[in-house]
């Protein structure tokens, strides 16, 4: 292995514990010699990889995204009609939900507010990795339109928006109520919305 592959292998050490840690405990709950100690990096290494302990939430949060964005973009892949895309990706949540997944590992949920009050920097990186979500959420939509599978009242964008928030406030109430109902009968009435009957 490279030294740069080596470094590189190293930082995504530290990301990928840090997710595993503010996940369960929040950013600011969490201390860079936890963080080091579990990722198994010596003290005196990470500002070789992040400048400050606000740079590296940023990093670990387009980490995040771009992982999620990539789920998401498999799933655009797939040879299903626009509904059966849309339904896919609604019906991860409740799947992801019921293995302790999604809901207990999504960043949104877990660190939204945190960070919105925290780090205009960490609130930004979140922001705009919602509106690329949406925005492929979107294009699902208008895809299940034009192949006649999806009925939208309302433009795709204004849809994708509404539907995502209403994932992402079920999931807050399953992830308190430790219950997937919530989360269960958002899906059925963006479902009954869109008629798509999956």
């Amino acid at each position: 292995m490279t030294r740069a592959n080596r470094s590189e292998s190293t930082r995504q050490a530290i990301l990928d514990t840090g997710r595993q840690l503010v996940t369960h405990g929040g950013f600011a709950a969490m201390g860079l010699s936890a963080l080091l100690k579990e990722s198994g990096v010596p003290k005196g290494s990470f500002y070789h990889y992040f400048a400050s302990k606000e740079a590296f939430g940023r990093a670990l949060l387009r980490d995040y995204v771009d992982d999620y964005l990539a789920r998401v973009d498999a799933i655009g892949q797939r040879d299903l009609t626009g509904a059966g895309k849309f339904a896919v990706f609604c019906g991860a949540w409740l799947d992801e939900d019921r293995a302790s997944g999604l809901v207990s590992t999504c960043l949104v949920v877990n660190l939204g507010a945190e960070v919105a009050e925290l780090s205009e920097g960490m609130r930004q990186v979140l922001d705009d990795g919602i509106a690329a979500l949406t925005d492929r959420l979107a294009a699902m939509l208008r895809e299940g339109q034009a192949d006649g599978s999806l009925r939208l009242d309302a433009p795709a964008e204004t849809l994708a928006a509404v539907f995502y928030a209403q994932l992402l406030g079920a999931a807050i109430l399953a992830k308190l109520a430790r219950d997937s109902r919530p989360l269960a009968t958002v899906i059925t009435d963006i479902e009954t919305r869109l008629q798509t009957g999956a």
